[in-house]
């Protein structure tokens, strides 16, 4: 029987006083960064949009050329930040996602806040991208910074998950989204002392945004048809459709991405070459420009036609691949919602001879739900936010039919979510757990131990067998004359040979060995066929043995790393 010890009351009252504080800590500053960031977005877009500097008449229409050079000032300050922080790429919730899974899992502060800084001068400038993909990241940096001032005993992997429920909660102004979007896609586990601090940073991060900068609402849904339960099989049969529009997007940044590396242009060309592009589609369809949050809302108020959304629907698609994979740093979730709302907007018309007209709203509605729950891996979420923003259960219902059929679809042609690929085209595959990535990230040298014994070649076999008796071994290892390894031997090896003979004539000179930074995972795959007391473990380049690991010392790390994770996880 497994005796329980309660805690005393002063570590109760230490750690509730943590949990609360740094809940309230983060909370505040997300929700002060994440207004910040949209009203100042919003602020200087304003400022040039309504310019009529470098406005043409072209064949009876007025077309600016504004979007093009401020787009281009701001691949010029993107490129200066690059330089100026050594930031060789963009950080975002990958590598949020990521952290929250590491042993090691402190994100770098520079590398962060210079990521969502620049990702805030890709917006304002007009770039196709978005911002809560930059802030959760930003969430997520802070609360790992606090982690390492603070010295808490909580986990970085809580402290990331108050900055990101911060952002999504100040986000959308949907505090029970934030704390499942944190659980959901980014920690991924919950456990009682993870849910307390998340869910008050969460919590507070939605009641300042609305007690400092007033409430208010992402998106504006009027007209909710009371019956659109009897729908959902409609529904359902459009969320495959949903999803392959949301493959289509995230492949295309992907493709992108390749070919920008794969050009060799660099990333100044390239950040260069998304500005020209996006700026000079802009000036013919500015609508897709920026984080297109008036955009959407003109789409769910019905002032596009249906040969308009499509063109909205292709660009958009387009200038996000363009931007996000060339250069242009910035969120993929308000580009899948703008895109989300156009294809439920045409998916709308093509039905609106069978169904009523609010009900194209809502499948405007389920279509930007069900194209960014399989883009940013939180189906869940993105239902509670359309709950929290509409406060029509019937509405959640029915985009909950399209999500579940998006998201299936989606995982099955492209992968669980865009992050969750950001990081497999780095060998980092997130499905696995705490405990693989624990064990790829681990090196050998941490079991490692210099317990073994070792002769210069040349010696005779008589003295090599003297010395593994007196160590009680029953092997050795063989050096050369400048400490170089040369092999290895058994006593097996030398029991019935000549005493008189030189050991270098009967040792192995291609044992099995491990390379001195092999991971933990490594080792225990070369271990797996092994039969001996210890592997040798070499510096490859120098030839040099750094020292031996035994079966016994390579399990005892795993079930360390093991029981660090189930802790983690349960507690």
């Amino acid at each position: 029987m497994i005796a329980y010890e309660p805690l005393s009351i002063s570590k109760v009252i230490r750690t509730l006083f943590v949990l609360v504080a740094a809940g309230i800590g983060i909370g505040i500053v997300m929700s002060v960064v994440s207004n910040g960031f949209v009203r100042g977005v919003a602020f200087l877009t304003e400022g040039y949009s309504h310019s009529q500097i470098l406005t043409f008449d072209i064949f009876g229409h007025s077309l600016s050329f504004m979007p093009l050079l401020v787009i281009i000032l701001a691949a010029v300050i993107l490129i200066v930040i690059r330089g100026l922080v050594g930031l060789e790429r963009f950080h975002g919730p990958a590598d949020s996602i990521y952290a929250a899974h590491r042993t090691d899992n402190e994100l770098d502060v520079k590398r962060g806040l210079a990521s969502t800084f620049s990702a805030f001068i890709s917006a304002s400038g007009g770039a196709s991208v978005g911002q809560y993909g930059p802030l959760v990241h930003f969430g997520a940096t802070i609360g790992s910074y606090l982690k390492q001032v603070t010295r808490s005993t909580l986990t970085t992997d809580i402290f990331i998950g108050c900055g990101v429920a911060g952002a999504i909660a100040a986000g959308f102004n949907a505090p029970i989204a934030g704390i499942l979007f944190a659980h959901e896609a980014v920690i991924r586990h919950f456990s009682l002392r993870a849910v307390t601090p998340i869910a008050i940073s969460s919590l507070v991060a939605s009641s300042f945004s609305q007690y400092i900068f007033g409430d208010f609402q992402v998106f504006e849904v009027a007209l909710i048809p009371p019956d659109l339960l009897s729908v959902v099989p409609l529904a359902l049969l459009l969320g495959p459709v949903f999803g392959l529009t949301a493959v289509i997007l995230m492949m295309s940044i992907r493709k992108s991405t390749q070919w920008g590396v794969k050009s060799g242009l660099g990333y100044k060309k390239l950040t260069l070459l998304a500005a020209f592009i996006c700026g000079s589609v802009g000036i013919f369809v500015p609508e897709i420009l920026g984080l297109g949050g008036d955009t959407v809302q003109n789409i769910l108020s019905g002032s596009f036609d249906g040969s308009y959304l499509l063109i909205l629907l292709i660009a958009k698609i387009l200038m996000s691949a363009v931007c996000l994979g060339l250069g242009m740093f910035g969120g993929v979730f308000s580009p899948a919602l703008f895109i989300g709302a156009a294809a439920g907007g045409l998916a709308g018309m093509a039905v609106s001879g069978l169904v009523s007209g609010d009900v194209v709203l809502a499948l405007i509605v389920a279509g930007m739900g069900a194209v960014c729950a399989p883009v940013i891996g939180a189906p869940i979420t993105v239902v509670v936010i359309i709950l929290e923003m509409t406060m029509s259960y019937e509405l959640a219902l029915f985009t909950l039919g399209s999500v579940v059929t998006s998201a299936l679809t989606a995982s099955m042609l492209f992968g669980y979510s865009f992050f969750d690929r950001q990081l497999l085209d780095r060998d980092i595959d997130i499905k696995l757990g705490r405990g693989h990535i624990g064990l790829m990230e681990t090196p050998v040298s941490s079991v490692m131990t210099a317990e073994y014994i070792s002769f210069n070649q040349q010696v005779s076999v008589t003295e090599v067998i003297d010395g593994m008796v007196l160590a009680q071994s029953t092997e050795a290892y063989l050096l050369n004359e400048d400490g170089t390894f040369f092999g290895k031997v058994t006593l097996n090896d030398l029991v019935r040979v000549p005493g008189e003979d030189a050991v270098a004539g009967y040792g192995d000179i291609n044992p099995q060995r491990i390379k001195h930074d092999d991971s933990l995972q490594q080792a225990i795959e070369i271990a797996s066929d092994f039969i001996g007391e210890t592997i040798p473990i070499i510096d490859l380049e120098k030839n040099r043995l750094m020292g031996v690991v035994s079966e016994a010392d390579i399990f005892q790390g795993y079930l360390n790393l093991q029981s660090n994770v189930v802790d983690l996880e349960t507690r």
